[in-house]
């Protein structure tokens, strides 16, 4: 939505709009329609919602359009539509590293010291396609999560978008191989990175996977076989055993294999996502242990 909203604010014509078809979501499992489908109706842009994207052929065929822009789009492209024009992919990572579906979420549990963004030309093989432009921005470690550095890639990819689709429309498109050298792919995420395993895991591998998983779905522990979503840790320096818990000063420090982390955010099970002191305060007796949940 976000890349729609900044391509209309620079003056691209937007003549269709294309995403996934609505889907059952929340606890009711409505039927719910994409963002984007929400922000395009709202400003007035024909939308179409195809099951499959094959179904768009002859719509493109009979337009003929000088570019599409995608992000995040979620299907493969068939070769027929890729024939039609040039399909400028929106992409938040250093390709050829975290080609794939979780790109920002995998850059930060690999302690990557820095990220980017890339328009590339889609090609049938997974985001393998020749590139257009590259941008790059360092990670904070401390503090960056998930919506920082989607935020980041935005703010870099959305006017090197509208470049490269101005190029495209003028004919001036210029575009690079893209290296097949350093490939990761960032596969999608699954319940089990999720899990925080306090006598595995270090207090870097933690705070990395807290921070990659904020604020889409959150990391997992079992807090005195409760399980819990951890929203955000700090660093403290102290000494602790794995999986000790320790009440200090209004904060839950918790031992893990190299170190300790304070919880400083966290969100039982049905129940909104509170500061730790918030929450310790429901609890009569304070936690004693955190283990990987089952």
């Amino acid at each position: 939505m976000e890349v729609l909203r900044g391509l209309l604010a620079a003056g691209i014509n937007v003549p269709l709009v294309i995403t996934q078809p609505d889907r059952p979501a929340g606890r009711r499992r409505s039927l719910t329609p994409p963002p984007v489908a929400v922000f395009a109706h709202a400003a007035g842009i024909p939308l179409l919602q195809p099951e499959h994207t094959i179904d768009l052929l002859a719509e493109l065929q009979g337009r003929r359009p000088a570019a599409v822009a995608t992000c995040a789009y979620g299907q493969m492209i068939p070769p027929t539509l890729l024939e039609i024009c040039p399909w400028l992919n929106l992409h938040p990572s250093l390709l050829p590293r975290w080609r794939g579906a979780a790109p920002i979420e995998r850059a930060l549990m690999a302690h990557d010291h820095e990220s980017g963004v890339v328009i590339m030309r889609t090609v049938e093989s997974l985001d393998a396609g020749p590139l257009i432009t590259q941008h790059r921005f360092e990670i904070d470690h401390d503090d960056d999560d998930a919506a920082a550095l989607e935020q980041a890639a935005l703010r870099l990819g959305v006017p090197a978008l509208v470049a490269a689709i101005e190029a495209a429309v003028n004919g001036t498109l210029r575009e690079l191989p893209q290296s097949n050298v350093g490939v990761l792919y960032a596969s999608k995420l699954e319940r089990n990175d999720r899990l925080i395993d306090p006598a595995r895991d270090s207090c870097t591998v933690t705070h990395d996977r807290v921070r990659a998983l904020r604020p889409q779905i959150g990391a997992l522990l079992a807090i005195d076989d409760q399980v819990v979503t951890i929203w955000r840790t700090e660093r403290t320096g102290q000494a602790l055993a794995a999986g000790m818990c320790l009440v200090d000063d209004g904060r839950l420090v918790i031992g893990f294999a190299d170190g300790a982390l304070a919880v400083t955010v966290i969100q039982t099970a049905g129940r909104r996502a509170l500061p730790i002191a918030d929450w310790l305060r429901g609890h009569h007796c304070p936690p004693t242990t955190a283990t990987r949940p089952a």
